[in-house]
């Protein structure tokens, strides 16, 4: 049952502990006015949080407290993007720039900062959804709230005598520089990171974002500055605390692309859609739309929201890649190119993603000459960089079906060694070692793919037919029953195998059962129609 209310009639600590309590799983809304924050459960644990209207800081956390440097956050996300489904930390993971220890220390750090925050909102309102998790797969963890009700109710009493010198955490201060110089007083370790940045124009807010320090933190460390007379309030400048928008429908596009960076989909889409009930060809609300609709696989729908948001000027080329990429999934392979086109006509020329989506296309209509061009000349334009999962994936299948085997399988092996968690890179290296003969490499590399994400049937399929090749059955069988239960539909040489395999084991109706279904997916199979026209023969059977 869904749990709403106002915090004005119960405080947020209330309703976390009524929630630990009752050791319920789900995702806790804070909303006050644009602000947004979720806290999910998983049995009355706290294991996730997040907040719309700000970045999401784990990376700038870990750079400034000298975790990793600012160069290997750089190529995280270079990486993340072709990382579907992979949060940052994963990827430094991945990366080895940091050791799982360390990301989960960050994530619990950056949760409690968020928690902490949560309970400075004294009106908004919450809403508890039963049962919902973070849309990705965030890095989860378990933590007991009750231990953060404690330090909360002492920051809530602490903050109750720092606020009468901090009434928000939008004050700006000034600092007196040459009275800190003449007294040269006793710092602490945050006093010292906030001295450099006090400017008379970040606010609090703004100060915690630059040092990577909790507003708590930076509010007690600003109220003993100011205590001791480092600090005068100055007012803020009107730019700089005011956002200016046209109408409800810009705070309403602003507050979905927040919810979108937090990866809050369903509600980002409310709120666009929302702005398209006031302005039905807003070209921000169309953008994002359609990338929600690309990440759910919807690529119709996706099409035409970027159709509709190209048509407005000015357009950004990214609209027109966007456009292509869906174009691409729908098989509409003329209008992506075209599309393509215009986006390199709008300043996308050179860059490394759309070389590589003309590469795609041209892999697409079986133009394998230009399809290697094309990525060649994106793996040049990744310069320095990261060259992303996505480019040895594409880059290995145009060399494989070029029959160049061996260049495959040397570009498949760069791949898995800079992706190591990247679970198709290795699905698609043990293809590439299968037609090389390598088939003892090609079953680790399936079985190396399918430890990292099980969910993916081809994996399993192709530890089978190594199993199988081997004559090994009954893990053939165990293999193939794994991938077809992910998706029935894989394809008939699962199913004619499994018919092979009940065969000879002597179980003919099973057999029979499989080479029926090969049928369904491929009606007409030669080698199925003699399966069957065998054991219609076969006196034993019936």
């Amino acid at each position: 049952m869904a749990i709403k209310g106002s915090l004005r009639e119960a405080s947020l600590a209330d309703v976390l502990q009524l929630l630990a309590m009752g050791q319920k799983t789900g995702c806790l809304s804070v909303t006050d006015r644009e602000n947004v924050g979720a806290i999910y459960f998983d049995h009355g644990r706290i294991s996730y949080a997040a907040l719309a209207n700000r970045r999401d800081r784990l990376g700038d956390v870990l750079v400034r407290s000298g975790v990793i440097s600012a160069e290997e956050l750089q190529r995280a996300l270079d990486a993340q993007g072709a990382r579907r489904g992979q949060k940052l930390g994963e990827v430094l993971v991945a990366m080895g720039a940091i050791s799982a220890e360390d990301l989960e220390s960050a994530v619990r750090g950056q949760i409690e900062q968020i928690v902490f925050f949560l309970f400075s909102w004294t009106t908004g309102t919450f809403n508890f959804e039963p049962d919902v998790m973070p849309q990705e797969q965030a890095f989860l963890v378990a933590m007991h709230a009750e231990s953060m009700l404690l330090e909360g109710a002492r920051r809530v009493d602490e903050w109750s005598l720092i606020e009468k010198k901090i009434p928000s955490f939008g004050v700006v201060f000034q600092l007196d520089h040459r009275k800190v110089e003449l007294m040269s007083p006793e710092l602490s370790r945050e006093q010292e990171r906030l001295l450099p940045i006090i400017d008379g124009r970040r606010d609090v807010s703004a100060l915690a974002e630059e040092c990577g320090i909790g507003e708590f933190e930076v509010g007690k460390a600003l109220y003993g500055l100011a205590m001791a007379g480092y600090l005068t309030a100055v007012p803020k400048r009107l730019e700089s605390v005011v956002r200016v928008v046209d109408s409800l429908a810009e705070e309403q596009v602003a507050l979905g692309a927040a919810l979108y960076r937090a990866g809050m989909y369903g509600d980002a889409e409310e709120e666009f859609r929302r702005v398209l009930d006031q302005r039905p060809r807003d070209p921000r609300a169309r953008s994002y739309l359609g990338l929600l609709q690309l990440r759910a696989g919807r690529w119709t729908a996706a099409a035409a929201h970027f159709e509709e948001a190209s048509r407005t000027r000015p357009v950004a080329w990214q609209v027109f890649h966007h456009l292509a990429l869906a174009y691409e999934r729908l098989g509409q392979l003329a209008q992506a190119r075209e599309a393509l086109v215009e986006a390199a006509a709008l300043g996308g020329a050179g860059d490394s993603r759309l070389l590589l989506s003309f590469g795609v296309i041209a892999l697409r209509e079986g133009d394998l000459a230009a399809a290697s061009t094309h990525c060649e000349e994106a793996r040049l334009a990744y310069g320095q960089g990261t060259v992303p999962a996505v480019w040895f994936h594409y880059a290995g299948l145009v060399a494989a079906l070029a029959g160049r085997a061996s260049a495959a399988v040397s570009t498949l092996r760069e791949g898995v060694a800079a992706h190591p968690r990247a679970a198709r890179l290795h699905n698609n290296l043990s293809v590439a070692l299968e037609r090389t003969g390598a088939y003892a490499d090609a079953l680790a590399q399936a079985s190396a793919g399918a430890k990292i994400d099980p969910g993916i049937a081809q994996l399993s399929k192709n530890i089978g037919d190594e199993q199988f090749r081997l004559g090994a059955l009954d893990d053939a069988h165990r293999a193939y029953q794994r991938a077809v239960t992910i998706d029935e539909t894989l394809g008939p040489d699962v199913w004619i195998k499994l018919g092979e395999i009940a065969a000879a084991r002597h179980q003919l109706a099973d057999a029979q059962r499989c080479w029926e279904r090969t049928l369904m997916l491929d009606p007409g199979n030669p080698s199925t129609t003699a399966h069957l026209a065998a054991l219609s023969n076969n006196p034993t059977h019936g």
